[in-house]
C-alpha cells in the first residue's frame, strides 16, 4: 500500500465527515473548483485551465481587514465607555482608572512589567506544550486500548474536577518558590481538553475506512500517520485552542500561591497596594498573551488542515 493511497484515503475520509453528502439539485450548483450543470449532472471545469485562481494580496487583505472591523469596534466601543464611566468618576478612580492612567502606568513601568510578562509567558509555553505531548499521548493510549481506557479515563476525569488553586500550595512546598510548580499547574490545568479533544477525534474514525487500509496490509503506525491522525486534528486543534488560553490560567493561578516573579506576582502587588492603574495594566498583558497564543495556534489550525470545512472560504455556516 503506497503512502499516497493512504493520504489520499485519509483526506477523503475526514472531508467527507465534516461536509457530509450534498445533493445534486436541479440547478446548476458550484462544487469546489467545477460547476455542475443539473440536467446533465456532467462536472463543468472552471475557466482558467481546470484550477481555480488564487486569491491575490489585496484580496487577502479585504478578507483580513472584513474578519477584524467588527471585533475592532467592539473592542472601541468598551474603550470609550470605559473612558467615559472613569472620566465621569461614575466609579471612583481608585477602583476604576481611566485608560490614559493605564497607559501611563504600563509606560513608565515597562522594563519591569516586560521581564515579568516573559516569565508567565515562559511558564505558560513550557506548560502548553507538555499538556499537548502529555495529552496526546493519553489519547491515542485510551483510544488504541480499552484496558488503558478503563483505567485511565475515570483518573483523567477525576483529576480534572480536583481545583488546582487546592493543590498549589502542595505543589509550592514540593517544588519549592521556582518556576516548576506554575508550569506543572498550566500542564494540569491545559492537560484534560487535550485529551478529550484527542480521543474524540481519534475515536471518529470511520471503521470501514479503517477495514480497507488493513485490507490492503497497512500497520497501525501507517494508518495512525495517514488516517487516524489526520481525521483526528479538526478536533484535537479545538481542544488546543482551549488548552493554550487556559495554561495561562495555571501559570497565573501558580504565582499568585507563591513567586517573586510574574504577573501573578505583579497582580498581587497591585492589588495589596491599590494600585488600580498597574493592576489593569497586569490584566491587559495577561489577555495580550492568551491571544497571542490563540491565534499562533489559530493560524497553526490553518497550515495543518487546509482542507476542513471550518478554513475553506464561502462556506455557510446556515441553512437559510
Amino acid at each position: 500500500m503506497t503512502e499516497n493511497s493512504l493520504d489520499t484515503a485519509g483526506r477523503s475520509a475526514a472531508a467527507d465527515q465534516v461536509s457530509g453528502a450534498r445533493a445534486a439539485a436541479s440547478a446548476p450548483e458550484k462544487i469546489g473548483a467545477a460547476v455542475v450543470d443539473g440536467p446533465s449532472g456532467v462536472a463543468q471545469p472552471p475557466s482558467g485551465g481546470g484550477r481555480a485562481p488564487r486569491p491575490t494580496l489585496g484580496r487577502r487583505a479585504a478578507g483580513v481587514a472584513d474578519s477584524l472591523w467588527r471585533p475592532a469596534l467592539v473592542l472601541v466601543a468598551f474603550f470609550v465607555a470605559w473612558w467615559f464611566v472613569a472620566a465621569r468618576e461614575y466609579v471612583p478612580n481608585y477602583l476604576v482608572p481611566t485608560p490614559g492612567q493605564v497607559w501611563t502606568t504600563m509606560t513608565g513601568q515597562w522594563s519591569e512589567l516586560a521581564r515579568h510578562t516573559m516569565v508567565t509567558l515562559y511558564e505558560t509555553v513550557l506548560g502548553f506544550v507538555l499538556a499537548a505531548a502529555l495529552g496526546l499521548a493519553t489519547a491515542v493510549a485510551i483510544a488504541y486500548s480499552r484496558t488503558l481506557d478503563k483505567a485511565l479515563y475515570p483518573i483523567v476525569l477525576f483529576a480534572q474536577v480536583i481545583p488546582k488553586i487546592a493543590i498549589a500550595p502542595l505543589l509550592v512546598v514540593w517544588f519549592g518558590l521556582g518556576l516548576t510548580p506554575k508550569i506543572i499547574l498550566a500542564v494540569l490545568i491545559a492537560f484534560f481538553p487535550v485529551v478529550i479533544s484527542g480521543v474524540a477525534g481519534l475515536r471518529s474514525t470511520d471503521p470501514e475506512l479503517l477495514d480497507l487500509s488493513a485490507t490492503m496490509g497497512a500497520g497501525p503506525w501507517r494508518t495512525f500517520r495517514k488516517i487516524r491522525f489526520p481525521n483526528a486534528l479538526p478536533h484535537l486543534m479545538a481542544g488546543l485552542k482551549v488548552a493554550v488560553t487556559l495554561a495561562v490560567v495555571g501559570a497565573v493561578v501558580g504565582e499568585f500561591v507563591g513567586a517573586s516573579e510574574g504577573l501573578g506576582y505583579v497582580l498581587l502587588l497591585a492589588n495589596g497596594n491599590l494600585d488600580a492603574p498597574l493592576l489593569f495594566a497586569d490584566l491587559i498583558l495577561m489577555s495580550a498573551i492568551g491571544i497571542v497564543l490563540f491565534v499562533l495556534v489559530e493560524i497553526a489550525e490553518a497550515l495543518l488542515i487546509p482542507w476542513h470545512a471550518s478554513r475553506r472560504a464561502g462556506v455557510s455556516l446556515t441553512t437559510s
